[in-house]
């Protein structure tokens, strides 16, 4: 059974840096490219990051970029999401997912999903 667990979600100010994580289990995580999205209220989920299989490489929304940075450690079968200068507009639901192809990742078709955690930034 395929699990993605995020956690590292919370509460934070406007400035303020968090990190999020997202467990991986039940596939061989160093075959699939893992991507971060986020849903904010009322919005359509976005795409936030991708990283490759080995993470050599990232992709980075506009809106995050130069803030936002994707890492992974395929001995813990988890990859990360670190947030530095948050915003209000960063306030949504963050997921991460999994899958073989890194094309499936501008698509937002991704083949497992996580359920999410909470990411509230105030102003």
């Amino acid at each position: 059974q395929v699990q993605l667990v995020e956690s590292g979600g919370g509460l934070v100010q406007a400035g303020d840096s968090l990190s999020l994580s997202c467990a991986v289990s039940g596939l061989t995580f160093s075959r699939y490219i893992m991507g971060w999205f986020r849903q904010a209220p009322g919005k359509e989920r976005e795409r936030v990051s991708v990283i490759n299989r080995n993470g050599g490489g990232a992709y980075y929304a506009d809106s995050v970029k130069g803030r936002f940075t994707i890492s992974r450690d395929n001995v813990k079968n988890t990859v990360y999401l670190q947030m530095t200068s948050l915003k209000p507009e960063d306030t949504a639901v963050y997921y991460c997912a999994a899958d073989l192809d890194y094309g499936d990742f501008f698509s937002t078709a991704m083949d497992y999903w996580g359920k999410g955690t909470l990411v509230t930034v105030s102003s």
